[in-house]
C-alpha cells in the first residue's frame, strides 16, 4: 500500500510540474494558416494543441458540400456507414466494448436518413482507412489531400486523410491516437474534449471483452453479438465521470473547444478526446506519424506506470 501511495504521488507531481510549465486551460486560437515552422515551433515541438481560423479560405468544399451537391457528385456510390443504436460507435455499452454495425450503402440515400433520422438508429460515415482518398475521390478536388503547411512541417504526405458525416447523435468515446491530427470542419460545429498525456493517471482503463452492434431487422431491435477478444479502454464518460468508482478521475482536468466551418483544430498526438457535433457536420481530418522520440517515451513511462495503479486498484 505504501508503494502504492509513493507512486500516485509521484506521478502527481509530474502531472503538477507539467501544468505549471506548459498546459494551458484552454485551446489558443491563430488567424489564419502558420508558416510551417511557426506552427513546428510553436505547436507540434511542444504537444500543444491550436485552433486555426481562416485556413480553408481557398477550399470550395465550404461552399460546395451542400446535400444537393454531394448527392449530385456521389449519390449514386455505395459508402461504407457506421450504425448503432445510440451514436456512440466503437465505445462502452453493457460493460462491453462495441463496434458499430456496418453497412454499405448508397450515398444518396444516407444523406436522405440524415436529414430525416430515425429514432433509435444512428448512422455516420466515420471509416478510418483514408476514406476521403478511397471512397470518395471525387471531392479531392474541393478539399485538397493534404494540409500544405503542416506537410512542409513533418516533412510527409499524411497517412489517412478520412471523411466524416453525420448529425447531433454521432459521439466519439474518449480515446487517443499515435498521430499527429488536423481535423478541418466543413459544415457545422465539432466540440472536443481534450485532456492532455499527463491527465492518463486520472484517466482510468478497464480491459473489456468486445462486441458488435447488430441489428434486428424483423424484430426492430438492436442486439450485440459477442466477438473473440478484449480491448483495454477508458472506464469513464468525461461528460458524466462516475468519481464514486474512480475518484481519482475528479483530478483530470478537460479543455473545451469547438470547431466551426472554416477552422482547423491542430490536436497533438497522445491528446485524449472525446468529440461531440451539431446536425448535418461535415468534416475532414487529416493523420500525420507521429515521432517517436522522447515524448513518446515519456508518455509510455506514464502510461505504464498508471496502468500499474490501476491493476492494483482493481485487485483492492
Amino acid at each position: 500500500m505504501i508503494s502504492q501511495i509513493c507512486l500516485r504521488q509521484c506521478l502527481n507531481e509530474i502531472v503538477e510540474e507539467a501544468r505549471e510549465l506548459y498546459i494551458e486551460t484552454y485551446v489558443p486560437r491563430h488567424n489564419g494558416p502558420p508558416l510551417a515552422w511557426e506552427f513546428y515551433t510553436n505547436f507540434v515541438s511542444k504537444n500543444r494543441p491550436c485552433i486555426f481560423e481562416n485556413c480553408l479560405c481557398d477550399c470550395s468544399a465550404l461552399e460546395k458540400w451542400t446535400s444537393e451537391y454531394l448527392k449530385r457528385k456521389v449519390g449514386n456510390k455505395a459508402v461504407s456507414v457506421s450504425v448503432t443504436p445510440s451514436g456512440y460507435a466503437d465505445a462502452v455499452a453493457n460493460d462491453k466494448f462495441v463496434l458499430p454495425e456496418e453497412r454499405k450503402i448508397m450515398m444518396k440515400d444516407f444523406i436522405d436518413i440524415l436529414n430525416k433520422p430515425k429514432e433509435g438508429n444512428v448512422f455516420y460515415i466515420q471509416k478510418q482507412n483514408s476514406n476521403l482518398t478511397n471512397e470518395f475521390p471525387e471531392l479531392l478536388d474541393d478539399i485538397g489531400a493534404e494540409i500544405t503547411w503542416a506537410s512542409e512541417a513533418f516533412k510527409s504526405k499524411p497517412d489517412a486523410a478520412n471523411f466524416w458525416m453525420g448529425n447531433s447523435k454521432a459521439t466519439t468515446s474518449l480515446h487517443k491516437d499515435p498521430y499527429e491530427n488536423l481535423y478541418c470542419v466543413v459544415k457545422g460545429e465539432k466540440t472536443f474534449t481534450l485532456f492532455p498525456p499527463c491527465d492518463r493517471l486520472f484517466l482510468p482503463y478497464k480491459i473489456y471483452p468486445m462486441g458488435q452492434y447488430v441489428y434486428d431487422h424483423a424484430k426492430g431491435l438492436w442486439n450485440i453479438l459477442e466477438i473473440d477478444g478484449t480491448t483495454p479502454w477508458i472506464a469513464i464518460d468525461p461528460l458524466n465521470p462516475d468519481t464514486k468508482s474512480y475518484p481519482q478521475c475528479k483530478n483530470a482536468r478537460p479543455i473545451t473547444c469547438t470547431v466551426k466551418p472554416g477552422e482547423i483544430l491542430y490536436l497533438p498526438s497522445l491528446w485524449f478526446h472525446h468529440v461531440q457535433q451539431a446536425d448535418q457536420t461535415i468534416a475532414v481530418n487529416y493523420w500525420y506519424d507521429m515521432e517517436f522520440d522522447h515524448k513518446y517515451s515519456l508518455y509510455q513511462a506514464i502510461d505504464k506506470m498508471s496502468l500499474l495503479l490501476d491493476t492494483m486498484n482493481t485487485k483492492l
